[in-house]
C-alpha cells in the first residue's frame, strides 16, 4: 500500500506537515526494533557489579557481568560453550568465572582456562567476551565487533565525580521499547500532564515554551525556555519560590540512547526577560542512559544531581524522591503505550508540532542504523 502524503503546505514550526508525515512514517517502520550494535550502552552502575555474577540482557543478547579477584570488571556471553548453561549462575574463582554446571573456567577474554578431568583444552572452548569500560560510575558495554570498540567515544559525564553535584541513582526495568523512553524526553509537552504534581506544573507553559533544536555531530540538542511562568511543585519545595520564575531545560541526545539534562529556574527577571540561565534559584542535572533489553523492554539508568543546596544531603534525597515519583509516572504511561502499540500498531498515528525534536532524533538514529546495516 503506498505511503500516504499530506498535501497541505501549512508550516508547523519549521517543518511542513508533509515533511512531518514522511518523517513520522519512516521512523515507525521495522527498523524501530533494530539495535545499533556499533555503540556503547550502559550495562550497569559500577556499584551493581560485584564478584557475584549478574545476568543482564542487552540488545537481546544474554550477558553476564562480574568482577574478577583483582576487581577488574568483565562481560561475557551468558552461555557456557559446553552445554549452554547460564554462566550467571556460576561463581568467580581465582582463575576466572566458573560454570556452575560442569566446572569449566573462563577468563575475562572468554577463553576457557580449565576443564575438570582433562589437560587438553580445545581452541573452540571459548565464549564471546564484550569490551566493557568503567567511567563516571557507570559500566559501558560495546555490542559491536570488539576490534572497533573505541573507549574515546564513550559519553563523558563528569558530574558523577563532582562533589559540587551530589547525586543519587537508580535503575528501572521498563516494559517498553527503549525508543519510546527517548521519545518521551524529546517531547516535553507531556510534563504538564503526566507530572503536574512534581516537575511539570502548568501544561500551557510547556506547550508555549520557546523551543530550539540543533543537530550535533553525535545527535541533537534541545533547548526550551519558559519565561515569567509559575514554578512547578518540586521547584517550590526545593527553594521556596514566592512568585513566577524563568525556567530553562537543555537536553543533549547522544545516539543511540543517552540523554544529558540540565534544568532549572530563577526568579522571573521582568527587566531582562530573555536572560539566560543564572546562578541561584533551582537547578538539577539528570543523566538518562536507556539500554535496550529486547524489542519491547529496556533498562533505564538515571541519576539526579542536586544543583541548588549542594551541602544539604536532605535536599539531595528529597530531589531524588521527587524525580523517582516522576519517572514512575513515565514508566506507567509508557508501558501502557507499548501495550496499545503492540495491539493496534502504529499505522494510524499522527505527528504534531511538538514532535519536531523527537522526529529529528529518530532521523539521526535511522541514519546510523542505515550506515551500519548497509
Amino acid at each position: 500500500m503506498p505511503k500516504k502524503r499530506l498535501s497541505s503546505s501549512v508550516i508547523l514550526g519549521e517543518i511542513t506537515r508533509s515533511v512531518l508525515d514522511e518523517q513520522f512514517y519512516h521512523c515507525h517502520q521495522g527498523d524501530i526494533a533494530m539495535f545499533l550494535k556499533k555503540a556503547w550502552y550502559v550495562a550497569a552502575w559500577s556499584a551493581e557489579v560485584t564478584p557475584t555474577p549478574v545476568a543482564r540482557r542487552i540488545c537481546d543478547e544474554p550477558v553476564v557481568l562480574y568482577r574478577d579477584h583483582s576487581g577488574r570488571i568483565a562481560a561475557l556471553q551468558d552461555s557456557c560453550c559446553h552445554r549452554g548453561a547460564a554462566l550467571s549462575v556460576g561463581r568467580v574463582v581465582e582463575r576466572g568465572l566458573q560454570c556452575g554446571y560442569h566446572g569449566l573456567i573462563f577468563g575475562a577474554d572468554g577463553i576457557c582456562v580449565h576443564i575438570p578431568g582433562q589437560d587438553q583444552i580445545p581452541s573452540t572452548a571459548k565464549v564471546r567476551s564484550y569490551p566493557i569500560v568503567e567511567q563516571d560510575d557507570l559500566a559501558w558495554i560495546w555490542m559491536g565487533p570488539p576490534e572497533e570498540a573505541d573507549p574515546g567515544k564513550i559519553v563523558r559525564y563528569p558530574f558523577h565525580g563532582d562533589l559540587k553535584w551530589p547525586y543519587r541513582s537508580q535503575r528501572l526495568r521498563v516494559n517498553a521499547d527503549y525508543l519510546l523512553l527517548v521519545d518521551n524526553l524529546m517531547d516535553l509537552t507531556h510534563l504538564g500532564y503526566v507530572h503536574s504534581s512534581t516537575v511539570g506544573g502548568n501544561p500551557l507553559v510547556h506547550v508555549e515554551a520557546k523551543t530550539t533544536t540543533a543537530q550535533t555531530s553525535s545527535g541533537l540538542k534541545l533547548t526550551r525556555r519558559m519565561f515569567n511562568s509559575p514554578p512547578p511543585p518540586t521547584y517550590v519545595k526545593a527553594v521556596g519560590f514566592k512568585g513566577n520564575v524563568d525556567r530553562w531545560q537543555e537536553f543533549k541526545y547522544i545516539a543511540p540512547s543517552t540523554v544529558l539534562q540540565w534544568s532549572g529556574a530563577v526568579d522571573a527577571n521582568l527587566e531582562a526577560p530573555n536572560a539566560g540561565p543564572r546562578e541561584g534559584g533551582f537547578s538539577l542535572r539528570i543523566f538518562h542512559g536507556i539500554t535496550p533489553e529486547t524489542s519491547t523492554t529496556c533498562h533505564y539508568f538515571w541519576s539526579a544531581a542536586n544543583g541548588y543546596r549542594q551541602d544539604d544531603p536532605e535536599a539531595t534525597e528529597q530531589l531524588f524522591e521527587e524525580i523517582n515519583v516522576a519517572f514512575a509516572e513515565d514508566k506507567a504511561m509508557i508501558e501502557l503505550q507499548q501495550l496499545r502499540l503492540k495491539e493496534l500498531g502504529e499505522g494510524a498515528l499522527i505527528a504534531i508540532q511538538s514532535d519536531k525534536a523527537r522526529l529529528s532524533m529518530r532521523r539521526a538514529l535511522n541514519g546510523l542504523l542505515s550506515r551500519e546495516t548497509g
